[in-house]
This record gives structure tokens, C-alpha cells and sequence, in this order.
């Protein structure tokens, strides 16, 4: 005999759910009087100022200060999107520019500039427009029977 299980009567198992701790409650409830902080000390005080931050050493040099800092970030770097000659291969003879790359599904997008470099060969004459190209990949184009121009 299969008993009924109603949704009123669904409870949690058994020391699946605890009470929360109520400090600062009365001595009757164990947690009154320091309200489990300890006596007195940084830690026992209450506002931001007075707070322990994590990465606090005491008065020690800090780690993040101790680290040398190393290297920069250049802010006049230009970012490529990268195709090689082997994705190139897949397009029909003829003029290759970035709109067509993107038609073919070769770059995502056309917001960053593409540069062309030379892995792999290259079989059609293509006349390649982009943004830069490796010297390698000029030679194999042009090896082909293709033209590079710069856009």
C-alpha cells in the first residue's frame, strides 16, 4: 500500500536546515555579552574603519607591494584579427576582401582589421584586400598568381 505524499506535509530531512546564530541576545542564549567577538581588541569593535580588510599584514609591506611591478601595457597597440592562407584557400578565385571573409564564415566580424598570414599554401590566384599582411603571406599569394593590397 503506497502512502499519499501531499505537498503540505513535505519537510526538510533531518539536520538538513539549521537556526540561525542570534548573537548579542542575552546570556540565556549563550551568545550575549562580547556576542562571540572575544574581549576588547580591533576585531571586538564594530564599523568600517576599525575592520581587519583581508589583505591586511599587520604592518607589514604587503605583498602587493612587496612584487616587483613588471612590464606595460601599450595603448597604441593594434589589435589584428588573424587569418591564414589556409582558411583563404576555401575562397573562389578572385577578389577577397573582409566582407567577403565574414560572408564565408572565415572571420566573425569586420570591426577589427584582418591581417593575412602565411600558414599553409595557396592553390587560386586571389586578389587580397586587407589591413596587413605578413611577408610570407605576400610571397605565397603572389607565387599563386594573386595580388596583395593594403586597405
Amino acid at each position: 500500500m503506497t502512502a499519499s505524499l501531499k505537498l503540505s506535509e513535505l519537510r526538510p530531512s533531518p539536520g538538513a536546515t539549521k537556526q540561525r546564530k542570534r548573537v548579542g541576545r542575552g546570556p540565556g542564549s549563550g551568545m550575549g555579552k562580547t556576542s562571540t567577538r572575544g574581549h576588547k581588541g580591533q576585531k571586538a569593535r564594530t564599523g568600517g574603519v576599525a575592520k581587519v580588510k583581508r589583505w591586511s599584514e599587520g604592518g607589514q609591506m604587503p605583498l602587493q607591494r612587496r612584487i616587483p611591478k613588471r612590464g606595460f601595457t601599450n595603448i597604441f597597440r593594434e589589435d589584428y584579427q588573424v587569418v591564414n592562407l589556409t582558411l583563404l584557400a576555401r575562397c573562389p578565385a578572385g577578389e577577397v576582401t573582409p566582407d567577403k571573409m565574414r560572408e564565408l564564415g572565415i572571420i566573425k566580424s569586420t570591426r577589427l582589421p584582418v591581417k593575412i598570414l602565411g600558414m599553409g599554401k595557396l592553390e587560386a590566384a586571389l586578389h587580397v584586400k586587407a589591413a596587413a599582411f605578413s611577408r610570407s603571406a605576400i610571397e605565397k599569394i603572389q607565387a599563386a598568381g594573386g595580388k596583395t593590397e593594403v586597405i
